[in-house]
């Protein structure tokens, strides 16, 4: 019989503290609306009735009048309860929030497998293309990591709509996930400027990955969410890479950027190396969250309004799902395939593989041009 050991904590209080922050928030969708004007008469941004004759800025009469000031007033919100804190935190508040470095679902079930061995997969790439370029790294990969929030969000939505009923509250949870790796994006945009070749490896990778994972959310959907889990975990190793090199001085400390301390609550003296404890503190959740979310969909509880005990939950670590001959077989062929490509390549020399890189290295990380 397969035993395994579920090291990743199910359903923890991180988990159980963010989904009720969030359920506590019933307009949190669009948390900004307190400061929005009052929609009177009189103050009201849409405004139908006929402008005035001695008004030269309506090309026609009974045109509706949008006021910009009030559509600008969204600001998003952190995925994270201790960044809601009403106290600035600086760089031992961020260094005290738990994101379980090293913390790793143990895969049992061939579809985990496929999960892990595709982003094993796709890691070996990332490495030897960035290296220790890690903003550089950064920078694309976070274009990659909107990416399935935003896609599960759009199918579940569309099936809450064809099937009319609700959704289980798992929409507002992947879309504000896209959004803050969005925020992670716009964040490192500030401190580095990708390279063209950079952005053509953008364009290429987003377009297949968008179409790739569409395809597999549609039918595989609880291997999607395991695959992002992975891919969360590989994230908060690579950012802890990113502190280690800070610390050893070959990454400058430079000051983190003003998006970095509004959306983050950090103090006014932030530096380079909180902006990274956050960024790792986000994936952490995002890797909790969606090893969460294909747990219940093993369990077959997907309504998160109904917890579901962790022993339920921890089931999961040691029972094997029955999957059809013909799943076990592309799945298989998956994993043997990406063994027998990964292993030459791992046998390359660093002089050839230094070719890969772009012809601009990272000489200046604090250039903060877009």
């Amino acid at each position: 019989m397969l035993r395994s050991t579920l090291l990743l904590r199910p359903a923890s209080a991180t988990l159980r503290s963010a989904f009720a922050s969030h359920a506590a928030r019933p307009l949190a969708i669009a948390p900004s609306m307190s400061r929005l004007p009052a929609l009177s008469s009189s103050s009201s941004p849409y405004s139908t009735s006929a402008p005035s004759p001695s008004s030269a800025t309506s090309a026609n009469e009974g045109s509706v009048n949008v006021d910009e000031s009030a559509l600008g007033e969204y600001s998003p919100r952190p995925v994270r309860p201790e960044f809601a804190s009403d106290k600035p935190l600086d760089t031992k508040a961020l260094e005290l929030i738990d994101v379980g470095v090293g913390v790793h679902r143990l895969p049992v079930s061939p579809s985990d497998y496929a999960a892990i061995g595709t982003v094993k997969f796709l890691r070996f790439f990332s490495d030897v293309f960035f290296r220790r370029r890690y903003v550089h790294r950064a920078v694309v990969l976070e274009t990659v990591a909107a990416v399935p929030g935003m896609v599960a969000g759009m199918l579940r939505h569309l099936t809450s709509l064809r099937r009319m009923r609700h959704d289980g509250g798992w929409i507002s949870h992947l879309l504000h996930e896209a959004e803050n790796e969005r925020m992670h994006l716009m964040t490192w945009m500030k401190v580095c400027t990708p390279t063209v070749f950079e952005r053509a490896l953008i364009l290429v990778t987003q377009g297949a990955f968008f179409n790739i994972y569409f395809a597999a959310y549609l039918f595989f959907p609880k291997t999607a969410h395991r695959m992002v889990g992975y891919l969360e975990e590989e994230a908060v190793v690579s950012y802890t890479h990113f502190l280690n090199e800070i610390d050893a001085g070959r990454i400058e400390n430079g000051p983190a950027p003003e998006i970095a301390k509004t959306y983050w609550h950090l103090a006014d003296d932030a530096t380079l190396r909180d902006v990274v404890l956050a960024v790792r503190a986000d994936e952490s959740n995002h890797r909790d969250i969606n090893h969460h979310f294909a747990d219940r969909m093993v369990v077959g509880e997907e309504d998160l309004r109904r917890p579901v005990s962790p022993d339920t939950l921890r089931l999961c670590s040691s029972t094997r799902e029955s999957t059809s001959p013909s799943t076990n077989l592309i799945i298989s062929s998956c994993l043997v395939s990406s063994r027998l490509v990964s292993r030459p390549l791992l046998a390359l020399d660093h002089s050839f593989a230094s070719l890969l890189h772009p012809m601009a290295p990272m000489n200046n990380v604090f250039n903060s041009s877009v």
